[in-house]
């Protein structure tokens, strides 16, 4: 008996001590804030496109454009892109478009961070010679990458290709919708958080 209980003695306190290690400590500390994966971005960006009028030409319509990120997640966020193109158009053809639509991030890799979108919006052409001005549906997929230069600084390149739908043909030509494409470089400043 004087066994049992000196065993009972030494056992039951190397039991407490084992149970006690084997429960998670949850008196760790906790973090004083956590970092939001929300973000705003604003920035503007030069574009060269290639023109869908007239069909099959060389014309490269080039301008500018502002474009504002939000960004939802680490993967996920919504563009918003507004551009007009007015040099360079077939006798003073110009055109411009204003899209939104999501973005998705994927393959981060360092200060890289690739993406598709698919924005659709209002596509708008001033057509030559006087045949007046139009407004057309625009579906934009698109892709590219952001290059992050610091916290709140990062450059982009991107190619995009917009579908007009609806968009007419013309006498003496096949009958096409406009599909303005090209490349896009930007700079974006974060404004949130």
């Amino acid at each position: 008996m004087h066994l049992l209980r000196k065993l009972r003695r030494t056992a039951m306190p190397i039991a407490l001590v084992a149970a006690l290690l084997l429960v998670p400590a949850h008196a760790q500390v906790v973090p004083a804030a956590y970092s939001s994966p929300r973000s705003l971005w604003v920035g503007a960006e030069y574009s060269n496109i290639s023109a869908s009028f007239p069909y099959q030409s060389d014309q490269r319509l080039q301008g500018g454009g502002a474009f504002v990120d939000y960004n939802l997640s680490r993967h996920l966020g919504l563009e918003f892109d507004a551009r007009f193109l007015p040099s360079g158009g077939f006798q003073g053809s110009t055109e411009s478009s204003y899209l939104v639509g999501p973005k998705g991030f994927f393959l981060e890799r360092g200060r890289f961070r690739p993406y598709g979108k698919m924005l659709v919006g209002d596509g708008k052409i001033h057509y030559p010679f006087a045949i007046g001005d139009a407004s057309y549906l625009a579906l934009a997929p698109g892709a590219g990458t952001e290059y992050r230069l610091s916290h709140r600084w990062l450059l982009r390149a991107e190619y995009e290709y917009q579908m007009w739908l609806n968009s007419p043909g013309y006498a003496n030509q096949p009958n096409h919708q406009l599909n303005p494409n090209g490349f896009h470089v930007g700079v974006a400043f974060k404004v949130l958080p």
